[in-house]
Order: structure tokens, then sequence, then C-alpha cells
């Protein structure tokens, strides 16, 4: 990155993968399974449901034309590749995957363009989220459009080819998460947004949420969210095999944003778009911060947008998002079904494929609310017994009852263990109440002393050899992360923990735990990715600038700013819009359609030359030298702030110091 008087916002910033590559480095580096994993693998098929066939025909169900192909961008390189995957055409489960992940990876590979009921359609398969598409009396409404505009514009060519090329007058953005808007200027053309042709609903708080998530702490979250889903790991059953809710996130595509022109306020209200009756309930603070299903009456289809899918969810993302809150997600999918139960036919999600049957509608609504009540509660049961985080995840193993027995209960992408600790945090915080862990080393000095105690880096690698070859992982992991931290060079260390990690990897029916295990073995045989960023666009221009003002004083480094007090007015005259900064103790604030009395400086410019910047087209000193940026007053103090602006590093080391 450039200095910070050049680029101010770097939060918008997209990392860039290769994720697509059949063969790499990584590929070559990675190990095959040992006979512990092997044999705890085989044992999993002892404990899993019986595998019925009505998944895989549920899948399949309503196929009017399969997917096999590649999706490119405009510079022709692959976005999305279908054949990444023909590897898990095999039916023989490898020793290298999970048997109950390598079945939801199977299911997940189904792609293409799907009829649910008379008149509604869905295109699965071709990017991480589906897309749904109903057809209206003048035109079609689409919700979700997916994760990128490459996905969303073949996605919607896959559907004309085979059905009548009805005009996209409505778009629905379930909730506000990128999967289920970014590819929206793929399927609409933003003109026909401002003429009134299209359009567009979300739910209330939406564009707040949307750009917020990725604001703050974008960096962080974009960093870890590749290890999450796997991004850098080529396709293989020794790398990634599938994210959970999907395939994985499209590479290197275009992502958009169009705001919305209709927000759902109500908890339920209702709309006729295009000749059909659309009941919306509105779900807050489940699944995402905004967030609603849909109830179409004349289809009797009930959307469950991302409340209900195939599998349990997160509650916290390893990613990193606000902590969810399990009791209103349970109490939502009863409202649904209290709502709609009696008055549907057929389930269908953003993810996953569709559930058919009013009776096993209802069936599934009444599983995935009790689950995420039991999620809840027990783990609230179990704290004040005293138990902390680590002691509730090791004690619940498994869901009660039938739902344990259940294939959409199971931990493919959320799991019981991150769940619970989750629901400790949202309650009582990250603290476990033990005084021991109130003030606990920094990883580094604690690895040291703990390598030191242990008698050596020798004796220490001897002690995670010896729980490997006992099939001991976890504690493998545990030891050779103190020692990776107290000797990051350590080149023996580094190959043990990765071969440690890459076991537990193996193990996890979770794709997201596999993932991230995988990812952190090859960075620690290969290092971090070194691809830069790239800017979005859509994002950045539907920042508002509180939301730069904010980003401003989380990259203000502190102890720059010690003694360099100061007061600013910014005022963006197209917005009429102006923010009284105080720059005190290290410390930036702002109060927003206020002025200081007396300003060491104002600034004038508009939002248009601020988005300019941000995406890197010109800088701060260009924009100043030709007029675009006005200053009056102590100009050299709104250039010593710049200055005390620190740059977010997007490929910084995590099972490295």
């Amino acid at each position: 990155m450039r200095n910070p008087i050049a680029v101010c916002v770097t939060a918008f910033y997209l990392l860039g993968t290769q994720a697509w590559a059949v063969e790499s480095e990584a590929a070559e580096a990675a190990k095959g399974a040992s006979a512990e994993t092997a044999a705890a693998n085989r044992a999993v098929l002892k404990q899993l449901p019986p595998d019925t066939p009505e998944d895989q025909e549920a899948a399949r169900r309503g196929l009017v034309a399969a997917f096999e192909g590649v999706i490119k961008s405009a510079d022709g390189k692959p976005v999305w590749n279908s054949h990444a995957y023909d590897f898990l055409q095999q039916d023989k489960v490898p020793d290298t995957v999970n048997p109950s992940l390598w079945r939801m990876a199977r299911l997940n590979t189904n792609a293409g363009l799907y009829q649910v009921a008379e008149g509604l359609y869905q295109v699965r398969g071709m990017d991480l989220a589906n897309m749904t598409i109903i057809e209206g009396q003048d035109g079609l409404i689409i919700i979700d459009p997916l994760f990128v505009t490459e996905t969303a514009k073949a996605s919607l060519e896959l559907y004309y080819q085979h059905r009548p090329r009805k005009p996209v007058v409505a778009v629905i953005y379930s909730h506000s998460h990128v999967d289920h808007f970014g590819g929206v200027r793929g399927v609409v053309d933003e003109d026909d947004v401002k003429a009134g042709k299209v359009r567009i609903y979300a739910p209330d708080g939406f564009m707040e949420h949307a750009i917020s998530e990725n604001v703050l702490a974008g960096t962080a979250m974009f960093r870890r969210g590749t290890y999450q889903g796997g991004s850098t790991l080529p396709r293989g059953a020794r790398a990634q095999v599938d994210a959970g809710l999907g395939k994985g996130a499209p590479v290197g595509g275009t992502i958009s944003l169009i705001a919305p022109t209709d927000l759902i306020v109500q908890p339920v209200e209702s709309h006729e778009i295009a000749g059909v009756q659309v009941e919306f309930q509105l779900t807050p603070g489940t699944e995402a911060p905004a967030e609603m299903n849909l109830y179409l009456p004349q289809l009797k289809a009930l959307c469950m947008s991302e409340n209900a899918v195939m599998m349990m969810h997160n509650i916290l993302t390893p990613r990193g998002a606000e902590v969810r809150d399990a009791k209103a997600w349970s109490k939502f999918l009863d409202d649904s079904l209290v709502r709609y139960g009696d008055r549907t036919e057929v389930m269908f999600a953003q993810h996953s494929w569709p559930t058919w049957g009013a009776e096993a509608v209802r069936t599934l609504l009444a599983d995935q609310r009790d689950m995420y009540a039991f999620i809840n509660d027990r783990t609230l049961h179990l704290l004040n017994q005293g138990l902390t985080p680590r002691e509730i995840a090791d004690a619940i193993k498994r869901l009660p009852g039938n739902l344990d027995r259940k294939w959409y209960t199971r931990g493919y992408y959320g799991t019981l263990s991150f769940n619970t600790r989750a629901v400790y945090q949202r309650y009582l915080g990250f603290y476990d109440g033990n005084p021991a862990n109130l003030d606990p080393l920094p990883p580094t000095e604690s690895g040291r002393n703990y390598v030191e105690a242990l008698g050596g880096a020798d004796k220490v690698l001897q002690l995670m050899r010896t729980a490997m070859q006992r099939g001991d992982y976890r504690w493998a992991v545990e030891l050779g992360n103190h020692l990776v931290f107290a000797e990051p060079d350590n080149q023996a260390a580094r190959q043990a923990q990765a071969d440690a990690m890459e076991q537990l990897g193996y193990r996890s029916e979770s794709a997201t735990w596999r993932n991230m295990y995988l990812t952190g073995a090859q960075e620690l045989r290969q290092g971090p990715p070194t691809q830069a960023g790239k800017a979005n666009a859509d994002l950045i221009r539907a920042a508002t600038p509180a939301m730069f003002m904010d980003l401003l004083a989380v990259r203000l480094d502190s102890d720059k700013a010690q003694g360099h007090d100061m007061t600013l007015d910014w005022t963006f005259d197209d917005l009429k819009q102006s923010f009284a900064l105080t720059l005190r103790n290290g410390v930036l604030t702002y109060r927003e359609n206020s002025r200081h009395a007396k300003p060491d400086v104002s600034v004038t410019m508009s939002k248009a030359v601020l988005d300019r910047i941000s995406l890197r087209e010109t800088d701060f000193p260009t924009a100043i030298k030709q007029g675009d940026i006005k200053l009056e007053g102590d100009a050299a103090r709104f250039k010593a702030l710049l200055g005390m602006l620190g740059s977010f590093a997007p490929n910084f080391n995590i099972v490295t110091p």
C-alpha cells in the first residue's frame, strides 16, 4: 500500500486467490492420512444416520438443465470452475476426508437450473449461494443475485436458455451478506433501477450492515475468511472439498451493489410484485443482523433465506462477525413454523436444496428450532454451573434426542464446539472467570516459556511426534503452537505442526474446520499468500461519510498522534454534510452535522472525490493541488493527520508470529 496520505480507505480491498488451481505446491506438499486418521474416519461411518436416498433425490429434483463448465471474467480468467470438483465423482471415500463431509461435498456438486414449483426456479451450484427466480406477470423477480456479477449473469443466461426471456423487474436481497447481493449488476442495470423499471427490496438496516461488516474490521475479516473458505487451497481430496454451504466463493469476480429502493420495516408486511404476492417476515439478529424470510401464498412456497439450511449454521463465524442470537434464531424459526407451517408445500433457502411436503417442512423447521434453542439453553445451563467455554465445548458432544440422527443438523458449516463457545461469549464475554486467565502472556512469550519449561525445542518436537504417533493430534497442535511461536524459523517445528494440523483437517466433518486446518498447514509450509487486494467500487461508494470517519479513527496510530491535538472541520459540500473532528490524547472523535467555533483547519471536498481517493484513482496531495479539496486555516495540521494513519496488511500472519 502507498503512504497514508495517498490512500485512506483499506477495508474495502478484497483478497484475490488462485483457488481453482488443480496442481500447486500446496497439493504436492500435502501428505496422506495417517493410520490413526484413516481409522478415525472409518469409525465415523458407524455414528452417522442411515444414508437414505432422500437427500440425493431432493438435490436433483426438478433439474431443467445441468451446469458443467467454467465461468470466466472479462479478462478470460476462471471465476467458477465446476470441473475443479470432478474428483468427487468417485464413490469410495478417501481416507483424507471425513465420510460425512464427503457425502455433503458430493451433494453440493449438483449444479444447474432447477424447477422448485410452478413459476419458481433456482440456479444452484454456480456460486456459493443460490439464485432464486420467480416468474411474475410482466417480468422476473430475483431473490439474491449471488456473489459476483459473472456468476449471476451466467445463471440468468442459463435460465433464459430454457424459459421465456422476460425482463427482470424486481430484485430481493434476503440479507446483508455479500454472497446474496454482490452479483446484482449481472442481472439488472442501475439506470433501470433509477428509472423505476426495477425495484430492489431489502430488510431494514440492509445498507448499514452490508457496508459496516466490511469496514472497521474488514481487513482482518477477509484474511480470516481465506482460512474459513479454504480459498487459497487447491481443490482435491487432500485439500478443499467444500465450504459447507456450497462449493466455495467465486474467485476474482466482480462484486457489486445497488442500493435498495424499498425497505421492509414492519415485522411482517405484504407486497404485490409483478402480480406475485410476497409476504416478508423480518428476522433481525439471526443469521445476519438484517435478514428476512419470504412466503409466496399463490405458490404455497416458503423461502427461509439462510435461517434454515441443510446443516447446522454458525452462531459466530470463524472469519469473525457479531455473535448471533441463538435464542432469537430459534424463536423466529418457530414463528415461521406457526405462521406458514400449515400453508407450505415446498420450502427453499438461499443455500442447499428445497424440502417438499408439508409434514417434512414442519419437521425440519421444528428440528432446527430445537437445535438452536438447545445450543443456547444448554450452554447457559452449564455456564451457570461454572463451566468454562472450553469445558462446555468438550461436554456437549452431540445434539439431544432424534436431532443427532438428522442429516440437516450436522455441523458441516457451524459446529457444536464453536457455537457453544459463541453463546458463552454472547452472555459472558471471552473471559472464563479464572483469574489465571485475566492477563495471559502473548503467544510468543508464552511459547518461549513453555518450550524452556518442557526442556527445549528438541524435547517439544519429540513430545509432538509421540503424540502424533498415538493419534493425539489436538495435543500435538497445542504443543506445536507454543514451539512455532517461540521459534518461528524452526523449520522442523513448522513441518511437524503442519503435519498435525493436516490430520485434524482430514478428520473434520465441518468444511470450515477442515479448510482452516489445511490452510494453516499450507501457510506453515509455504508462508502466507502474497497477492494484492483490489478495490470494490460499489462498496466504497455506498459507504457513508460517517463510516469513513469511523475508519479514520481506527486507522489512527495513537502513538504518533500524541502531542498533536487539533480541531478540524470536514465538510462534504455535495452532501451538505459536516463533521467536527477532535484529535485529543491521541484519540480521534467526531460529531456529525456539527462545526467547531474556531477549527485549526477546515477541509471541504465532495464524497465523489473521497471515493476516487479510496479507489486509488487519485490521492490527497493531487486532489489538493488540483483544487478538488479546499483547505482553510493551518493546512499542515491536516497533512500531519494523514501522516498519522497506519496501514493494514491484508496478509498478516495467523499460524506464526
